[in-house]
């Protein structure tokens, strides 16, 4: 009788012998000496909020405008 399952069941598993990429480091000289600027950052944030208010606020004013327009035309 023959074995069903494995076809080879020898516990010869190798190993590689590849140093190249163990021996490398995790970050990079380039990546060590990048700072980030937080002022900047918060800066970049403010904008883009500002932008975001100023677009929600005209939405909110035009909605109102065209509440009260609508008002105003039904109860003539």
């Amino acid at each position: 009788m023959t074995t069903k399952g494995f076809a080879e069941t020898g516990a010869d598993i190798a190993t590689p012998n590849d140093k190249s990429t163990s021996e490398k480091p995790l970050k990079t000289k380039l990546e060590r000496t990048k700072r980030v600027d937080i002022n900047e950052l918060k800066s970049k944030l403010q904008q883009s909020e500002n932008q975001e208010f100023k677009k929600n606020v005209y939405i909110l004013s035009s909605l109102v405008l065209m509440l009260s327009l609508l008002g105003i035309y039904l109860s003539l």
